[in-house]
């Protein structure tokens, strides 16, 4: 069987102007996994990355630190969903309920707790189509952007191809959602536990894929560094 490892980019610079960028702690945990990846042996027969700089820069940084590693190609289908867009085209509807939103959503860094839980109720309303914002990607087409991007990739696999794909953690929790039949609200629950650079493993055998292991980072909980382990 072939495994495709699907490894979330780095800490990103979350509360900053440009998000899309890693943190410095995101690239030490991205070469932190190269390490580790070396350590054990595990030889890669093809990298993608999203378009993404945190997704990209993430397995840049994470094949760097391998001996034999093949070059890093680019697949935008494992982008993230646009995250801004959502609250852009969401939030208005919201404040009449929540006068105190945009206050927190422009001050996300310092309001982590409050962001989440609005963030949370938009993302519901995202996935349920309550709204009227025909330019914003729907959860459907995401859905098929994200399900495109795998199909590609084990329309070209070998039969024991080793794949790592650099993504972000909307785009496993969409690929979980797809394999296993989750409702889509089990798999977001499970999205928030998702660490920065942890791998989950995907079995393929043709055209069938099985989730094999999910949010591993043994990488980081090694060095019994509780700052070493971010979830955004």
């Amino acid at each position: 069987m072939g495994s495709i490892y699907l490894i979330r980019h780095g800490q990103a610079s979350f509360g900053a102007e440009d998000y899309d960028v890693l943190s410095s702690l995101g690239e030490r945990q991205s070469t932190l996994l190269g390490r580790h990846l070396a350590e054990t042996g595990l030889k890669l027969d093809r990298a993608v990355s999203g378009s993404l700089k945190r997704q990209a820069d993430t397995g840049r940084l994470v094949l760097e630190q391998l001996a034999e590693a093949p070059a890093l190609q680019t697949d935008a289908a494992f982008n993230e969903f646009d995250a801004e867009g959502v609250i852009r085209a969401l939030l208005p509807a919201l404040l009449p309920h929540e006068p105190q939103a945009l206050e927190v959503m422009r001050n996300a860094a310092h309001n982590r707790a409050e962001f989440q839980r609005l963030f949370v109720r938009l993302l519901d309303s995202w996935i349920g189509g309550d709204y009227e914002a025909p330019a914003l990607q729907s959860w459907q087409a995401f859905l098929d952007q994200v399900n495109g991007g795998l199909q590609r990739l084990l329309d070209s696999a070998q039969p024991r191809e080793r794949v790592a794909v650099f993504t972000s953690g909307g785009t496993i929790t969409a690929l979980i959602h797809l394999l296993t039949g989750m409702p889509v609200a089990s798999a977001f629950a499970m999205n928030w536990q998702i660490v920065n650079t942890s791998l989950s493993c995907l079995k393929f055998q043709g055209e069938r894929v099985t989730l094999a292991s999910f949010n591993s980072h043994a990488h980081l909980q090694l060095l019994n560094t509780p700052s070493l382990i971010t979830y955004r």
